[in-house]
């Protein structure tokens, strides 16, 4: 109760009632997809025994998701293997994606006319086409060009006659495919972080006589970084599950493996559901490190970082013991 003058106002506290509908609705939704994943079915045969001469059976039941399986077959060497073909898929391409991309945005920013026209042609043409086609083409290459020739160009001289066929073998094609799409997107990424940095910035860097190179080293890539990491995370993630499509040119990588099993079990859901498991387990792994990265690069553009999981789990553990502590009593004398 407070008080103005000679009337009395009730303070009351703002009832957030959209929000508890929301946790309700959330709640439910929650208990029934814990629910179904739990849940049993019937298998349509029966278990019998005697009972004080009695013949009794009861149906069986088994998992509906087949956890059984799942446990079975989630720590196999055949899923290891295709895991670890998975993580350097993932690795060597965006090592390929990133290099090659910050160097075309770089190139797209040039006030050279052929090189800025190059970055952008090269960006138009891996984004307009579809990553599926591009590792198809690479893994056939050796259609076009069956020998690989190194001399001097347009004169009949050459040094080295390589085989395409003994280069471009399905883990080089998935690559060379993932990597170069790669870089279309991330020089594009590169290419809005760059332009995130103040030109104050760069006149700056110019005043006190940095060339160019040294004002993007030092000036404006580690400014655009904070820009740059949190995209750059999810190409990271989405790379992760794009190579599943490496399967196709015959790479056996976490989604080929699963496939070479079901198709001899034909246990289908099972396996796609051991590959999940194997996918969420490794996008929470780079979510965690993105997580971190983006902190570290924030320091400089916010007073105080924002604060880790578990930092927040703590705060959100006081709150709720707070609302149940018991009040102290007020000592004797005390206003």
């Amino acid at each position: 109760m407070s008080t103005n003058g000679d009337a009395t106002t009730r303070v009351v506290p703002v009832r957030h009632v959209k929000q508890w509908i929301g946790v309700a609705v959330a709640m439910v939704v929650l208990a029934m997809i814990i629910h179904t994943l739990l849940s049993k079915v019937g298998t349509g045969t029966y278990h019998c025994h005697l009972v004080s001469g009695i013949r009794r059976c009861v149906p069986l039941h088994t998992w509906r998701f087949s956890w059984n399986i799942v446990g079975q077959y989630l720590t196999t060497s055949e899923i290891f293997h295709g895991l670890l073909v998975t993580i350097e898929l993932t690795v060597i391409a965006m090592v390929v994606g990133i290099s090659l991309g910050m160097t075309i945005a770089i190139m797209r920013m040039s006030p050279n006319r052929v090189l800025s026209a190059s970055a952008w042609s090269y960006t138009w043409f891996f984004r307009g086409t579809p990553v599926l086609v591009q590792l198809l083409f690479w893994a056939n290459i050796a259609i076009l060009y069956p020998k690989l020739t190194i001399g001097i160009p347009f004169l009949p001289v050459t040094f080295i006659h390589l085989s395409v066929n003994s280069i471009f073998v399905p883990f080089f094609a998935a690559i060379v495919a993932l990597g170069l799409n790669e870089a279309a997107y991330m020089s594009e990424i590169a290419r809005a972080g760059l332009l995130a940095v103040d030109e104050g910035q760069v006149e700056a860097a110019s005043s006190l006589g940095m060339t160019r190179g040294q004002t993007l080293r030092n000036v404006v890539i580690p400014q655009a970084m904070r820009v740059i990491i949190p995209p750059t995370g999810n190409e990271v993630i989405s790379m992760l599950k794009t190579s599943s499509l490496a399967s196709i040119v015959s790479v056996t990588e976490l989604a080929g493996a699963a496939s070479n099993i079901y198709s001899s079990n034909y246990e289908i859901m099972p396996l796609l559901i051991v590959i999940s498991i194997w996918y969420l387990i490794i996008t929470t792994i780079l979510s965690i490190g993105q997580y971190y990265l983006e902190r570290y690069f924030a320091k400089g553009a916010l007073r105080t970082p924002p604060p880790t999981p578990i930092q927040r789990m703590r705060t959100d553990v006081r709150g709720i013991a707070s609302k149940f502590r018991t009040p102290r009593p007020a000592r004797e004398g005390a206003r």
